[in-house]
């Protein structure tokens, strides 16, 4: 779709997200769009974001049935329409492991929806914290709490909240007269805490400044900061009570004052961990949530289940109280982390660290099992007597997940050691119940329907063979079949059905359909399906059999990397790859299609005498469970953005595509696209109307004296590139063909140009470098000159303002040449230059984007 809404919703390379709130504020043709696109969906389908792809005529429809009620919600249904064929993709997601998630919000809601502030303000916490550094990271909900986790913290309804204290409470279990244990809030971690984690995050882990833990609990931030060589000490009146308490540049008081239940004490242990600080002292601590609402209120705070205590802070408040006691005013760094200085040279030192864009911070993990020597805190006996026998539970959980049903005593091995260690086994099993609880339920749920399916597919092959079940029936089989069919009959039954189905079309295409909903492959119209043969195994039982009945004559499919279920035709296609997993576009080494109805088996082998075909849009056959996905769509999507070739069948041949690329100035690095290094020929196309020497040779200075004016940095070729993709090319198909006056422009060049020009703004010299070695103009880009002939340049200026994506434009009149320029980041700023009546010196006048569109006049 043509870009029309520039400002609403949320940009995601060539995706623009916006809930239906905000459906209103996009103009008519989108909505129209929209609409028409709804119409292809089901019926009264549930969805709340709209998803717009620009660049093509497609728009999806996606339900996050709690966008308002969690803060990073999970996408539980998706239906693709395209608009130009109206075919309508539907995928849904409750059964996958690694569904994707959204992030900040807010950008898809009205400027004026009451919950906007609210989901901002949670935006800035993540942005805060360093969890939008790597976005690679962040789409699919693994990822994103493997992220979470190693950045210490738990999302708690629309907050993130360090990982710091127990928040779990049993009422039932709080003794309302025994003693304050604050050494139980202690966490054993693998990794270093919230607030360490910042000081890394702003570089101050460098070696170079000593750090004390005051109140250090198990030591496993000393630990990990020894093992990366910092100066660092550590004290804790529990665990090292007898360890010094040292001056030190950072002073860590890392979730120590929500635990102390004396107010006075409390006061007096902040004020000493600040006394020790020469440069900062880190207070943090637990912020009010929804996970820390249990206990019985006690003083200013509350008593824990575990008889330990804690103060729990809003941010504005956690605020408050450092300011009052230490007399001067924190920063925040992070929800319920901030920052003390104590000279305002530090506190500049940090202002400086901030406003510069750092690379992410290597991150500390524990390089052996930090053991503690003192008592872990209780728990309720379920869970202790699982964390005691852990192994022996996870091994009974594992042959019931792989049963699909509850084990029978005698089919379990290790039953001895369950009676011994666990009472019994029934108690074992309910143990297991309530300690994996609703998750644990669902992959139970799941396991039970993929061990029917897999008897089911067990059953068909028996019957496709010619095969009855062995004599006599193993134990376990038996107890599968009493389980699941109730009888051998009725199981020989299904597995026979199932076989039928085989050769029934419709029934081939439903099953292709509802794997394709799953997520497990590409659904070809009609024609075919097509996935990794990783995922064969979770494919409905009747393709299961389908590829059964093909592997009798070929063999084991999973050789290959690639299956392709031909619908109509009774056929099914290999293929292997060089490297499937490890390149994002994979070349195909062998195909293999069988065909079943007359037994034939056909390869073709490519190499030398054929080219290997490309498999482009790989991700399209991969499911997001597996390893690299988020990484390969992320490649995928791009490659479609850039426009090098039509990929919606087979995609061009690889000496096109290859060709495309190097003529858009692209080349691929591992699962990642990237600017092209080389230096194209002078007379290689740039754009559609000019070559690369028409802008590096258009100026008059260059061409009375024949200066060589070669850019020597292939970013300047890049940027040529861009500009005239990007400004040239749209103003030529408007206007008609334009005068180059002034284009690149190297350093010898600007030696020899008489009238006045400024090489470090104007953009003429491109990304080219000084004698230094620095860049001649910082804003990168590229820029040129150029005049329409017979046509009114303020008219040509409000065209090119009002329609494309510019860095900077500067008018000079309407019968003269504009100056214009392209970078990555476009500024979009105006500047009209006015001659003075006095001096005939040209004044620059700076306009607003909109201010310059509704002129009425020229301004000259």
């Amino acid at each position: 779709m043509e870009k029309s809404n520039r400002f609403i919703g949320k940009k995601i390379a060539d995706y623009r997200y916006l809930h239906t709130s905000a459906l209103s504020e996009l103009d008519d043709e989108s909505r129209r769009a929209v609409r028409k696109a709804e119409a292809r969906i089901t019926p009264g389908a549930q969805y709340n974001v709209i998803k717009i792809r620009e660049s093509a005529p497609e728009i999806s429809f996606l339900n996050y049935p709690t966008f308002f009620e969690e803060a990073f919600p999970i996408l539980e249904q998706s239906w693709k329409v395209n608009l130009n064929t109206g075919q309508c993709r539907y995928r849904v997601y409750s059964e996958s492991n690694n569904p994707p998630i959204l992030h900040r919000k807010e950008l898809l809601l009205p400027s004026s929806h009451p919950d906007s502030q609210r989901f901002l303000e949670l935006t800035k916490e993540a942005e805060s914290i360093g969890l939008f550094d790597d976005t690679t990271r962040i789409g699919f909900l693994q990822d994103w709490n493997r992220l979470l986790e190693l950045k210490g913290y738990e999302v708690s309804e629309h907050a993130l909240v360090p990982l710091a204290n127990e928040t779990t409470e049993n009422l039932s279990a709080i003794e309302s007269g025994s003693e304050i244990h604050r050494h139980l809030t202690a966490l054993t971690r693998t990794q270093l805490s919230a607030p360490m984690q910042s000081l890394a995050r702003y570089g101050y882990l460098d070696q170079t400044r000593s750090v004390f833990d005051y109140g250090c609990g198990k030591g496993n931030d000393v630990q990990l900061l020894k093992d990366s060589n910092i100066n660092v000490a550590g004290w804790d009146p529990y665990y090292s009570p007898n360890a010094e308490k040292k001056t030190a540049d950072i002073v860590n008081l890392g979730f120590v004052i929500n635990v102390i239940e004396v107010p006075e004490e409390r006061h007096l242990v902040l004020t000493s961990a600040y006394e020790l600080a020469s440069e900062i002292l880190i207070v943090s601590a637990m912020l009010e949530n929804a996970n820390a609402r249990g206990g019985l209120p006690f003083r200013d705070g509350v008593r824990t289940s575990r008889n330990t205590f804690q103060k729990y802070f809003s941010q504005g408040e956690l605020a408050t109280y450092i300011e009052s006691v230490l007399r001067t005013e924190p920063v925040p760094i992070a929800p319920g982390i901030f920052y003390a200085f104590k000279t305002d040279a530090a506190k500049a030192d940090f202002l400086a660290r901030k406003s510069v864009k750092r690379s992410r911070p290597r991150l500390l993990r524990a390089k052996r099992p930090l053991n503690s020597q003192k008592p872990e805190p209780r728990a309720p006996a379920s869970l202790r007597k699982y964390e005691n026998n852990k192994d022996i539970f996870e091994k009974l959980w594992s042959t019931w997940l792989d049963f699909g049903r509850k084990p029978r005593p005698s089919e379990i091995e290790n039953l001895n050691d369950i009676r011994r260690f666990l009472d019994s086994y029934p108690a074992a099993l309910r143990i297991l119940e309530t300690v994996k609880n609703e998750e644990g339920a669902v992959a139970l749920a799941r396991a039970e329907q993929a061990r029917k399916h897999d008897l089911i597919v067990q059953f068909a092959e028996l019957r496709f063979f010619r095969s009855a079940p062995p004599r006599p029936m193993p134990d376990k089989l038996k107890e599968d079949v009493r389980h699941f069919f109730g009888t051998l009959a009725n199981a020989q039954t299904i597995g026979e059905d199932h076989l039928v189905q085989v050769l029934d079309k419709s029934a081939i295409l439903s099953a292709c359909i509802e794997a394709s909903e799953q997520g497990l492959g590409w659904l070809h119209d009609d024609h075919s399906l097509q996935l990794h043969t990783e995922l064969i195994p979770r494919l409905p039982p009747v393709l299961r059999i389908y590829i059964t009945c093909a592997s009798s004559l070929f063999g084991d499919p999973s050789s290959a990397d690639l299956v392709k279920i031909h619908i109509r035709s009774g056929k099914l296609s290999l293929m292997s790859y060089d490297d499937f997993f490890g390149k994002a576009i994979p070349k195909m080494l062998v195909r293999t299609k069988i065909n079943l109805r007359n037994q034939r088996i056909d390869v073709y082998q490519y190499g030398d005498e054929f080219a290997p075909p490309n498999l482009y849009l790989k991700s399209r056959y991969m499911h997001e469970d597996q390893e690299n996905y988020a990484e390969q769509l992320r490649f995928d999507e791009a490659l479609e953005q850039l426009g090098v070739g039509d990929f919606s069948g087979f995609g061009p041949p690889d000496r096109d595509f290859q060709n495309a690329l190097r003529d858009k100035r692209w080349a691929i690095e591992g699962h990642s696209l990237t600017r092209s290094t080389e230096i194209p020929s002078l007379d290689h196309p740039c754009g559609q109307y000019f070559k690369y020497r028409d802008l590096i040779e258009c100026g008059e200075t260059q061409k009375s004296l024949k200066i060589e004016n070669h850019p020597l940095q292939p970013e300047t070729y890049t940027a040529l590139l861009d500009l005239a993709n990007n400004l040239i090319d749209p103003i030529v198909d408007y206007f008609g063909m334009i005068k180059l006056t002034y284009g690149f422009c190297s350093s010898e060049l600007s030696k020899n140009i008489r009238r006045r020009i400024a090489p470090k703004l104007d953009q003429h010299a491109s990304h080219e470098l000084n004698r230094l070695g620095n860049p001649i103009c910082m804003r990168g880009g590229a820029a040129v000159d150029f005049i329409v002939e017979d046509e009114d340049m303020f008219e040509v200026s409000q065209w090119i303002a009002e329609n494309l994506e510019f860095d900077r434009m500067y008018f000079y009149g309407q019968d003269r040449p504009i100056h214009v320029s392209f970078s990555e980041t476009p500024a979009k700023q105006v500047t009209v230059m006015k001659r003075s009546s006095a001096n005939e010196r040209l004044i620059p006048r700076s306009y607003s984007l909109n201010d310059f569109i509704n002129l009425d006049n020229s301004p000259i």
